[in-house]
Formats: C-alpha cells, structure tokens, sequence
C-alpha cells in the first residue's frame, strides 16, 4: 500500500500505566505490534538504566530503537518512588512519554467479575472498593501523565486502531507484512496460517503427462492453467477478496499475516496460485515474502 505521511513526534519511550482492569495488557499487545520492545512490570530501580539503552552508545551504536514499559501498582514502590524516577529522568533528558489508563467504575467491575481475577488493591472490603482506592492512590501519578486514554467505551480492537493512529509509523498505521504460503494437503497445513485458500477444486497438471514433473513455475505449467477459465476466476475472486480484507487487518493494527494456498501436492496448482496472488499484492504496495514449502517433494 502508498506509505503514507509520516507521524510527527511519535516517542520512542513509553510507560504505560493506570488503573488495574483499564486495557494496558491489550494496549502492550498494540505496541509490540508497532515495533516496540515491551517489557511487563518493570522494577523502579531499573528504570533509568533502561531509559539509558535507549541512547545510541557512541561506541558501537547499539541502542534499543523504541520501548513501552508497563509499570503499575503491582510494583510495591510504584506509588512512593514513581513520581521521583519521572522527575529525575527529565533531569536527565531522558523522560519517558507516559501513557495512563483508566475506566469507569461501572466498566472496571464488569470486566473483573467477567474474568474472574481478583482485585491487586482489594483488602477484603470489596471489588468497587478496591477500585475506588487505587484510582484515588493513582491521582499523582495520573497528574504526570501526558495522555490519558478512558477505555470505558473502547473495545480491544478500538483501542488497538486508536494507537496505531497514534504512535504509527505513519498516519496509516504500522506496515503489513504478507507472507504466501503455497503446500500441499497431504503434508499437512502450516502452522499459525492467518487465511487459507484451497485450490485442490482446480484443474490438476499432474494427470498431464508433459507437466507431471514440472513445478507450478514453468511457462508451460502455467499456460495450462491460464488457459482455463475457472482458474483465472478463482484468482480474480481471490485477489478481490484481498484487496478487501488486507486493508482492514492493516487497520486493526496487524503487523503480519500468512496466507496459505493449498493444492494436494504443493507442486502445481498452489505455487501458481501463490505467484499470481504475489504479484498482484506486489503492484498494490504490500511487502510481500513468498515460500513454495512443497515444491520439491
């Protein structure tokens, strides 16, 4: 797809942070789909020696390109300490973008009682009551934010599109990688495959003597199977179903996708397919990456 216009001032060091239940596990999902090293409950003592790999050394020119860091109130000298560590590392340059979660009261019970998981604030007074208090306890802490996002109307899949609009590459979101995958059914279909289309319905250039031992490559074995209409319909039918769908995985923030096309073999109809459907990708601007996994079998 066109690159779009770059994203201006997007930080390359985030903590994210808020209130127990308000979306930073699925919020780290976003930015490691972004590219972002992410570490879960980092302790405080570490975090300006982290903050410092973020440096280019001068030496070697190592660094960690981009992080978000979640740190909360499971990390017992959250409360007390974290204020300092901010102000000390914007002393230093080296201040992290802070991101902070929160929810309704309403919603946070909702979604504790659905997963079942307890309260880290609760003491034995009750779920409203555990929630009540840490948001209390993280009013400071909120006040040195530098945004704050309410997830009470957002489902997973809103607040992943909201931060990839946001912390993007571009103002489209992150890139999408497409991987083809041709194979055949009797050795089995690949692993973690995100679509798959069998053509096994095609017309099959093995039952003909002159192709039997040709892969879906040659001139010849694709000439055989341009000539037929329902192969160039078959296609058609798949390149538009993904000139469709790619664009809405794409927005949903999806870094990768795999997409398999299966014939019995591997050798004939699949590789065919998968090149037809690379080169139309290749002309729409996807990054493409192809594996013939069964040809030579």
């Amino acid at each position: 797809m066109p690159n779009g216009k770059q994203a201006k001032n997007t930080p390359n060091f985030i903590i994210i942070t808020g209130l127990s239940g308000s979306g930073m596990s699925s919020a780290t999902n976003a930015f490691e789909d972004l590219g972002y090293f992410c570490v879960d409950n980092l302790p405080l003592t570490m975090l300006s020696t982290f903050a410092r790999l973020l440096v280019p050394n001068e030496e070697k020119n190592i660094a960690i390109e981009k992080a978000a860091l979640v740190i909360n109130i499971r990390e017992r000298h959250f409360l007390s300490e974290f204020p300092g560590e901010l102000k000390k590392m914007r002393k230093k340059k080296l201040a992290p973008f802070v991101v902070f979660f929160e929810a309704s009261d309403e919603v946070l019970q909702r979604r504790f009682s659905e997963t079942r998981r307890p309260h880290p604030a609760d003491v034995g007074d009750g779920l409203l009551a555990a929630i009540r208090a840490e948001k209390s306890a993280l009013e400071k802490i909120r006040e040195t934010a530098d945004l704050i996002i309410d997830t009470s109307e957002h489902t997973v899949h809103t607040l992943r599109r909201l931060l990839v609009r946001k912390f993007g590459q571009n103002e489209e979101g992150t890139p999408l990688n497409v991987q083809l995958v041709s194979f055949g059914h009797k050795y089995g279909v690949p692993r973690d495959v995100d679509l798959l289309f069998d053509v096994r319905h095609l017309p099959n250039p093995y039952f003909e003597e002159n192709l039997k031992h040709l892969p879906g490559s040659d001139a010849k074995v694709v000439e055989f199977l341009t000539n037929q209409g329902e192969v160039q319909e078959t296609i058609r039918r798949f390149d538009d179903l993904l000139a469709y769908l790619l664009p809405l995985y794409k927005r949903e923030g999806k870094s990768y996708l795999t997409i398999g096309v299966g014939c019995t073999g591997g050798r004939h109809r699949s590789v065919m397919v998968a090149n037809s459907l690379e080169k139309s990708l290749k002309e729409k601007k996807y990054e493409i990456n192809i594996v013939h996994r069964d040809v030579q079998k």
